[in-house]
């Protein structure tokens, strides 16, 4: 089967969302398809507790403090241009938000309750309770199903980008200019392969954190986006940055982790070791409150010296009301295990969270090949550098998606034709396979992450990582050529892609820096 769009969106974060309803708004004659491999609300957007930073008070805050917060955090590696791009939008693009009828807290003054996490100098996090991204999916959502340009294809997982080696096969040499045209899909429950084309296309598929044991990520973040535009030859960068959440919730066999908020920290509480001593102060003057990497790799350092799998988050000194109200779901999932917060410590551990690097786009989201953006996660905007500031990776997909919105709709030509686009060819021979195999293939690639390519590496480590890797991938391969298409066997193909590029950018990173620490570089 065939669909042809005007625009294809693949993701249904914030990223893709407020994308597709600005180009509907600027087009409304045109259509938009968003495909998504789950519901239309699971996506990483659903799971972000803390919020979104914004300078909105220029009396309390500045654009200068917020840029310099972000420079800091990314330890020398940002964008400067790029960071005060997204850092200025960033009261503009909240605004829009508050339009489309997302709801942040406010105080007893009737004024917007600020937070503050990790990192930043104010108060500036915008959030609701904590489950600031739930709120703003559910208010995203909300608009998409009520707009007759959009279709939305729910439980459809896109295979691969369709350039012009799908439809000119050998004529098209490797050197040349590449051409995106729309996705390869697979619908999961017909199993039909669609070719859905496209004049432009959006990559918004979130991140990869499903390539380590432990993650916040949901089960859908397997780095699709990154294998898609890996095989499409378009540019990547900063691939070995990746952002272990200091805070996870230890909770042995729980997946994806409970997300303990950094607003946590922000609020007050205290990271404490076995023994219920204070140890932030012997690794960073700003303590609790320092970037993520630094707080991330002090937790490692401390389980590691005390030979435990946890450290603790004690917020017993906290008003129990005023945190339950700001923090009524992690309450909740503390009672749940029998924590009583008032007088007992939350056990806690690193877990992996975000990548900074992804796939390269300008400052319109445009990535090296013609017609293919990319926003959210799977970019590497400039922004973030050697490590995000915590709570700008909202702020980041608005500002970029709404460029990329306006970047097409300067460029748009209603006279431009798509080429014939083949049908995908099915050449799978074994209909049985065992699905153990790519069960057993999908833990182990989380093993050798979790265990060669975690917080803290070594030359040695990634050798061990990206042989036992290559081995993986050619028993992929030789599945993928044969055996029936399947969501399994594709997620599997993507992380075993996703995990070899976080290695061999690590191998040729020559300097330690904000997410990436390697004990050969001290």
């Amino acid at each position: 089967m065939k669909i042809k769009s005007d625009f294809l969106v693949i993701g249904s974060g914030i990223a893709g969302l407020s994308f597709a309803i600005k180009i509907a708004q600027k087009f409304p004659g045109k259509k938009i398809s968003i495909i998504t491999k789950g519901t239309k609300e699971e996506s990483n957007t659903k799971y972000a507790q803390g919020g979104i930073a914004t300078v909105y008070d220029l009396a309390k805050d500045s654009y200068k403090a917020h840029i310099e917060d972000t420079l800091i955090a990314g330890d020398g590696l940002c964008d400067p241009a790029v960071v005060e791009m997204v850092i200025t939008q960033a009261t503009a693009r909240l605004d829009e938000l508050l339009n489309w009828g997302v709801s942040f807290d406010k105080n007893a003054q009737g004024e917007y309750d600020l937070g503050k996490e990790g990192g930043h100098s104010k108060n500036r996090i915008f959030h609701h309770k904590d489950i600031t991204g739930y709120e703003i999916e559910r208010s995203l959502l909300k608009i998409v199903n009520q707009t007759p340009n959009i279709d939305f294809y729910d439980f459809h997982y896109a295979i691969d980008l369709i350039t012009e080696h799908q439809v000119f096969g050998d004529l098209i040499s490797l050197e040349s200019d590449k051409t995106v045209f729309g996705a390869y899909v697979l619908d999961e429950k017909t199993k039909e392969i669609k070719t859905f084309t496209a004049k432009y296309t959006l990559l918004a598929t979130g991140g990869s954190g499903q390539v380590y044991e432990t993650t916040t990520n949901p089960f859908v973040a397997t780095g699709d986006g990154i294998g898609m535009a890996y095989r499409a030859k378009a540019r990547l960068a900063d691939m070995e940055f990746i952002q272990f959440h200091p805070t996870a919730l230890y909770n042995p066999g729980e997946s994806p982790a409970f997300l303990i908020s950094e607003a946590v920290r922000g609020f007050g509480a205290y990271l404490r070791n076995e023994q219920g001593k204070r140890f932030m102060k012997k690794y960073d003057t700003r303590l609790e409150l320092a970037p993520r990497d630094i707080v991330a790799r002090a937790i490692d350092t401390e389980m590691k010296l005390q030979g435990n799998k946890n450290v603790y988050l004690d917020v017993t000194h906290l008003d129990y009301d005023a945190f339950v109200k700001h923090f009524p779901n992690i309450t909740k999932k503390c009672e749940s295990l029998n924590i009583d917060i008032r007088k007992e410590y939350i056990p806690v551990a690193p877990a992996a969270h975000y990548m900074m690097g992804g796939v390269v786009v300008d400052k319109h989201g445009q990535t090296s090949i013609k017609n293919l953006y990319a926003s959210g996660e799977v970019s590497r905007t400039g922004l973030h550098g050697a490590n995000r500031l915590a709570s700008n990776s909202l702020l980041e997909a608005l500002v970029f998606s709404h460029n990329a919105a306006e970047d097409i709709a300067n460029r748009f030509d209603e006279n431009v034709k798509l080429p014939s686009v083949p049908q995908w060819i099915d050449t799978s021979t074994n209909r049985n396979m065992e699905k153990i195999l790519i069960t057993h293939d999908r833990n182990e690639v989380k093993t050798i992450m979790s265990n060669y390519v975690g917080i803290v590496r070594s030359n040695e480590r990634l050798l061990r990582a990206l042989r036992r890797l290559y081995v993986l991938y050619q028993d992929n391969k030789r599945l993928y050529d044969h055996a029936e298409i399947s969501t399994d066997l594709l997620e599997l193909r993507n992380l075993i892609t996703t995990a070899y590029l976080i290695v061999e950018f690590s191998r040729k990173r020559k300097q330690n820096k904000g997410g990436f620490y390697s004990k050969d570089l001290i």
